[in-house]
């Protein structure tokens, strides 16, 4: 507990854009979130006025960094889950627990768990040897997606194969190198969505709109929402089972359940949803809802790890279009220079740079423009992020 504030201490593992997103929630609720960051040039090191540094693999510097913490909580899954039990053996209170956070670090339990579950997973199979891959691909048509059991996000550890021979000399590199790997049917795939859900140790649960996750080369660079053109039987039904895979798997904390919508002739109105990932945190897919939900996910999540109630989720616009801003080439205008046209031609759009060095391709930061005609809003989300991108409209 802050003897100064008399509000307990939250600490966040990991100094990213996600908790430095966290932190600007936290002071709302009058708290200077504790941060352990790699370096001082970490996005919220940069902005937080309690930060300790330590890597997130070194069991030392995470039970020095949880002193004094009333809850511990990530900004990413890669804190080793046999560490997390460690220090909740010794008495730390850290959410989500080790037990949920191992479904959102190795896909091959999570897919187990869905399975038992009755949660709707893609055809898989984990993979020990190459003629495990070759089999699959064999029985469930090429291409087929391989995956990296942990440690994969933005599109790294995936590969699309597209035969015997590739999957062959493919698998063998990895698995020769110690990557654990599961495959992965290729869904018919009509779209990406995601739904967030906060869940309490009380076990109170909030869920968000369902939402589109428009992606490029692995990144999510768009995010609509709601969703367009999703049945309200289908949102309703992703919604609920956000719910019951919180529930389920004792998540404390945000939990984004990212989903593919797949095409299928027998279901109501021609398609179904299938699990892609969990993640078990702030997630990029809820941006938008700083400025486009009553309560934003960075919130909730503070609020779900103090076993606070929970706030509402209703948007605050009947649209909402958030983009990812990706670093572009070197050169050309200052970045305060592009904020100045950007605002006098786009005075409604909501900026978030994330205190990072700008690198081709890398996420500096996104926008998000609230509106009522879905087209308008998404043209003038992306004119906002190309602005910041390329210094031009």
């Amino acid at each position: 507990m802050d003897s100064r504030t008399g509000l307990p201490v939250v600490g966040m593992v990991g100094g990213g854009q996600l908790a430095r997103m966290t932190h600007q929630s936290a002071i709302a609720l009058g708290q200077s979130l504790r941060v352990l960051a790699l370096a001082p040039d970490d996005g919220a090191a940069l902005v937080a006025a309690d930060v300790q540094y330590g890597d997130h693999t070194d069991l030392a510097a995470l039970r020095t960094f949880a002193k004094g913490c009333d809850v511990v909580t990530f900004d990413h899954e890669h804190v080793p889950n046999k560490h997390i039990r460690t220090l909740a053996a010794e008495g730390v209170k850290l959410f989500p627990p080790a037990d949920a956070l191992l479904h959102a670090q190795d896909k091959r339990a999570m897919r187990e768990r869905l399975g038992e579950l009755g949660a709707p997973n893609p055809a898989w199979r984990p993979v020990a040897e190459p003629a495990d891959l070759v089999a699959f691909g064999d029985e469930a048509g090429w291409p087929v997606v391989l995956k990296a059991a942990s440690g994969g996000y933005d599109g790294r550890g995936v590969w699309l194969v597209d035969d015997a021979a590739q999957a062959a000399e493919l698998a063998a590199t990895l698995l020769a190198g110690g990557t654990r790997l599961i495959v992965e049917e290729r869904v018919p795939l009509r779209r990406e969505l995601a739904v967030q859900v906060a869940r309490s140790p009380f076990g109170q649960v909030a869920a968000y709109p369902v939402v589109e996750t428009v992606q490029r080369d692995g990144i999510c660079v768009e995010v609509l929402a709601p969703a367009p053109g999703l049945s309200e039987e289908l949102a309703l039904g992703a919604q609920q089972l956000a719910i019951d895979l919180a529930t389920a798997l004792g998540v404390v904390g945000l939990l984004a359940v990212e989903l593919f919508e797949v095409a299928d002739p027998a279901a109501p109105g021609g398609s179904r949803v299938v699990v892609n990932e969990l993640a078990m945190r702030p997630h990029n897919s809820g941006h938008w809802t700083i400025e486009g939900a009553r309560t934003s996910q960075f919130e909730q999540h503070l609020r779900a790890v103090l076993d606070y109630p929970m706030g509402d989720t209703s948007l605050a616009a009947p649209v909402v279009v958030m983009a990812n801003v990706l670093g572009g080439e070197p050169g050309g205008m200052s970045i305060d220079e592009r904020l100045h046209h950007l605002f006098a031609a786009e005075p409604g759009a909501k900026v978030h740079l994330y205190g990072k060095q700008v690198r081709p391709g890398r996420k500096i930061g996104h926008v998000t423009v609230l509106g009522d005609d879905l087209d308008d809003v998404r043209t003038r989300a992306a004119r906002a992020a190309r602005w910041l991108r390329e210094g031009r409209q």
